[in-house]
């Protein structure tokens, strides 16, 4: 049993380690790329969650979910309350806020979405119970509705993120010995300017991550990691400073 026990805990080192040393291609502030962000695949089709959700307006039909999800996880880590003001959809940023008005008696209700869904061809947006209770739609299951993104709540504004912007670098290598990192910065400074080294400790050991470039576009962070990647860096990837 004691063999079986340290087996499994080298294992755990083993990936925790692999997990320091490689990343996403895409990946934010705080080491990755959120995974709301990140395609996903249910039911045999992908979906790709839109970067941002600027002049997101959608006609279709809503529906609502209750009790059998009632105090389960949501996609953004939160626990479903089908007595909270939220929502699920497929692809739009988790933590919208949506203003969803029903077209047959023009209420409206503002819903944050905070899980993805519903995976039921034809409709666009899962209320929770309260929500389709302000909609009078409770009853019903479903209704025609329209959906208008707000976006993220800020103080008492919303305030629109576009993931596709922001300050974006290359981590072209990670290292535990310092003086390696060193190495690569120097050289790196020599054909491209300028280069930094991110001290990152784990429990038990300590990695120097070496970071070049400075992109203010996805997009062109995108184009630098391929030529990056085709020099023969092995898995340069993009970080999200901001």
């Amino acid at each position: 049993m004691r063999v079986i026990c340290k087996l499994v805990f080298s294992l755990f080192i083993i990936s925790f380690l692999i997990g320091c040393t490689t990343a996403p291609k895409h990946i934010s502030k705080d080491g990755k790329k959120p995974v709301t962000q990140r395609p996903y695949k249910v039911k045999g089709k992908w979906y790709t969650p839109l970067s941002s959700s600027k002049g997101y307006v959608k006609r279709g039909i809503a529906s609502w979910y209750g009790r059998d999800f009632h105090g389960r996880k949501t996609s953004n880590g939160e626990v479903y309350n089908m007595y909270s003001m939220t929502a699920a959809h497929k692809t739009l940023p988790l933590d919208t806020y949506v203003k969803v008005t029903r077209l047959d008696n023009n209420k409206s209700v503002t819903v944050r979405i905070n899980d993805r869904g519903p995976f039921v061809r034809g409709r666009i947006i899962d209320l929770s119970y309260k929500a389709a209770n302000k909609l009078d739609m409770a009853d019903e299951g479903t209704s025609k509705v329209v959906i208008e993104t707000l976006g993220k709540k800020v103080g008492d504004t919303y305030v629109v993120r576009d993931y596709n912007i922001g300050s974006f670098t290359i981590q072209v290598g990670a290292f535990k010995v310092k003086s390696n990192a060193l190495r690569l910065k120097e050289r790196l400074n020599r054909t491209h300017g300028s280069s930094t080294i991110h001290k990152y400790n784990t429990y038990s050991e300590t990695f120097y991550r070496v970071r070049v470039g400075n992109y203010s576009e996805l997009v062109e962070a995108e184009r630098a990691r391929n030529s990056f990647e085709k020099m023969g860096f092995k898995s340069p990837f993009v970080v999200a400073e901001k």
